[in-house]
């Protein structure tokens, strides 16, 4: 018989097979000077022969130590106990990781581990160190000398030219360590998630920059232990479906430079709504989510949705008021397109995805097709996440004080003016964000952005690809009248650990000469925000208030040709509101463990158009009219003109976060608006609505329902 094949017979008939990992990186060659752990019956021997010894004990130790459960033996049970166990540097067995079928076999397990001798331990380079064993145990156990005559007689029977491949077999599985808090992958973005470490992140003197989001985990975790939280929040629980209900991913792989998850998301809500004619709301989600990562510098994640569900009738008479060209009856603000579902509901699906390649940590690459935000509060009004996923390339360059985000994006104008033999026109943004820590406690962010059409098959102009070019100056050299740039600032000042101000400036355009004037011209078109953070308020530890204002003149975001205005799928990309309007919230948020309440209150006013036969001007808050036709006043021109409403929202929320690892919370609303305009027409009109809600939800993304 070839000694070499029932050598590796031996191996692959050995009731546990090994892997060996060390500090080193690396198992060593016959010349290194790393050395096996040693027993005491191996202590003359070196090398190869070191390491078989080092193997045999441990299996005659296992093999003559392990007790079998009785009841598993009664069953004839047969199966595997897949062990991680550690030699460290003092000669000590410690397990790792044990997985088996059965708990009393992971409880053995660690007993027979704990009953092995101290031994000497591994070296490297002369000095003491850890090594790191797997093993596979299987039941029944045999002894060395059963394996070996087993491995024989199958040596025999099989032809001297078959070669058995154990390329798969030889695969070897790490414990999952929850890597994804360490990756570059983005943190899906929710402003109820976010605020659980807004505040260290927040900290006077920390080098980061919170204006741009999503997030990564590498940008968090620098300030914030996500990984440790996590843990802190893992119920006590065995048993495999209690693991996956209350802790774990659905599916967790991880090996070596490699991991991977998979997770259903459930929004899974019912409600029911004051002066709606439907007897109750509800929202139907179902969906899959996947991520990973190959090496540290390549991460991605999907998820795809299908949702059908109809909303207080406020909700659905908006989603149809913006409904896209070709007979699709709505679009769900924030969602998509929606075709109809049975008689009085809608069919939403959804999809979002997320590509990120970090070659270094100065750079990191997105390729998405998803939603971005800019800014340090609730609204944003230079890019928002109010609207349709859209596909977008992103770039974000990180050094010194700076971090420099470049966005590409490919935008959506779905109304009938513009769609032609039922496709829809695309136009085209890009933008760049410099956020500049100045000092300790101050920040700036210079915001620039520009939107073009595919006029003239203009395509995706190449002259906006160059990341420090000013984009207007390019835009008035390309077209004069195609193009739609708007300008930026954003502030934040940190008064001190606990409060931070932060506002935002937007310039759609301006005249000097009419500012001069100071007749208030429709041509000043600008915006502005100022808000207030006070993080662990009144000594509570976890509670954020939050306090800001908008005011948004009329006629910002749209332009003379309104498929280059600010907006994709009907939605704003700025507020969602539009132009012409101001408003105040105040927000709390609280978490302890797994609960959880918010609350939000919203006052605003809003100049909207009355859209009758009598009065059809533009008031300046639809962003989809062109600003040319119908302007009612050249000057004079104030936030509130035209059909002045009153909005008023109060969102109250709170509930139980049942899995950390997809964010799956159970929870309860309640949503009280009241709309009261000066002037009631068909589609604006006085209401006030109560909206009660529970449901199950994987908060992955912001919903808005405060229109």
């Amino acid at each position: 018989m070839n000694k070499g094949l029932l050598t590796l017979f031996l191996l692959l008939y050995s009731f546990f097979s090994y892997s060996q990992d060390s500090n080193s990186g690396a198992v060593q060659s016959s010349n290194s000077a790393e050395r096996f752990p040693v027993f005491s019956n191996c202590i003359n021997l070196q090398s190869k022969a070191l390491e078989n010894c080092f193997y045999n004990q441990v299996q005659d130790f296992v093999f003559t130590n392990f007790e079998v459960p009785e009841n598993l033996k009664q069953n004839n049970f047969q199966g595997e106990i897949k062990v991680l166990f550690e030699v460290d540097s003092n000669g000590v067995f410690k397990v790792i990781y044990a997985d088996a079928a059965d708990e009393n076999l992971i409880n053995e397990t660690k007993r027979v581990f704990a009953e092995f001798p101290k031994i000497e331990p591994s070296t490297y380079n002369g000095r003491p160190t850890y090594s790191k064993f797997t093993i596979i145990i299987s039941i029944p156990l045999k002894s060395r000398e059963e394996l070996a005559e087993k491995a024989l007689a199958q040596a025999r029977i099989l032809p001297n030219n078959t070669k058995k491949l154990t390329e798969l077999d030889s695969i070897v599985y790490d414990k999952f360590t929850n890597p994804e808090f360490e990756s570059h992958l983005n943190i899906p973005f929710s402003h109820s998630y976010y605020a659980q470490f807004d505040a260290s992140l927040n900290q006077v003197g920390s080098n980061n920059h919170t204006a741009s989001k999503p997030y990564t985990y590498t940008e968090v975790s620098k300030y914030y232990n996500l990984k440790r939280v996590n843990e802190n929040l893992k119920k006590n629980v065995s048993g495999w479906w209690a693991k996956k209900l209350w802790n774990e991913n659905t599916v967790e792989i991880q090996g070596e430079g490699y991991w991977f998850t998979l997770n259903p998301i459930f929004d899974l809500q019912v409600g029911k709504a004051s002066q709606t004619e439907a007897s109750y709301t509800y929202v139907n989600t179902r969906g899959i989510n996947f991520r990973g990562g190959l090496g540290k510098q390549l991460n991605f994640t999907t998820t795809i949705f299908e949702s059908q569900g109809r909303f207080a009738d406020y909700y659905n008479r908006y989603a149809e008021l913006i409904k896209p060209a070709g007979g699709n009856p709505a679009i769900v603000p924030g969602i998509g397109i929606a075709k109809d579902f049975k008689t009085d509901s809608y069919d939403f699906p959804l999809a979002e995805a997320n590509l990120t390649f970090a070659p270094s940590k100065h750079f990191d690459l997105q390729l998405g097709y998803g939603r971005n935000f800019i800014g340090d509060g609730y609204r944003s009004l230079l890019e928002s996440d109010g609207a349709s996923p859209y596909p977008y390339f992103k770039l974000n360059t990180n050094f010194w004080k700076i971090k420099y985000t470049n966005t590409y994006m490919w935008l959506k104008d779905v109304r009938p003016e513009v769609t032609l033999e039922r496709t829809y026109a695309t136009k085209f943004m890009a933008n760049h964000y410099l956020s500049w820590n100045v000092s300790n406690r101050l920040n700036l962010g210079f915001f620039e952005s520009v939107i073009w059409t595919n006029t003239n098959d203009r395509g995706f102009d190449m002259s906006f690809v160059n990341p420090i070019i000013f984009y207007r100056a390019v835009e008035f050299a390309s077209s004069s009248r195609t193009g739609n740039a708007l300008l930026g600032l954003t502030y934040k000042y940190k008064w001190n650990n606990q409060i931070n101000l932060y506002g935002q400036f937007v310039l759609d355009e301006f005249s000097l000469g009419d500012i001069k004037e100071r007749d208030k011209s429709w041509k000043n078109k600008y915006g502005y925000q100022l808000g207030m953070k006070y993080y662990n308020a009144f000594k509570v530890n976890d509670l954020l208030l939050q306090l800001e204002y908008n005011h948004v003149r009329p006629y910002v975001y749209s332009h003379s040709v309104p498929v280059t205005n600010y907006g994709h799928n009907n939605q704003s990309v700025g507020h969602q509101w539009g132009g012409n309007f101001k408003e105040l919230i105040a927000i709390a948020r609280y978490h302890k463990g797994r609960y959880f309440a918010d609350a939000k209150i919203t006052m605003g006013t809003r100049g909207l158009d009355f859209d009758t036969t009598e009065d059809n001007f533009n008031y300046g808050s639809n962003i989809y009219k062109d600003y040319d036709e119908n302007r009612p006043f050249d000057s004079g021109v104030k936030v509130g003109q035209g059909n002045r409403t009153t909005v008023f929202i109060a969102d109250f929320q709170g509930g139980y976060l049942v899995n950390p690892a997809t964010n799956l919370k159970l929870f309860g609303s309640y949503i009280y608006r009241s709309f009261d305009p000066t002037k009631n027409t068909a589609t604006t009109f006085s209401q006030s609505t109560n909206w009660l809600t529970l449901g199950l939800r994987a908060d992955i993304f912001n919903w808005y329902f405060d229109y």
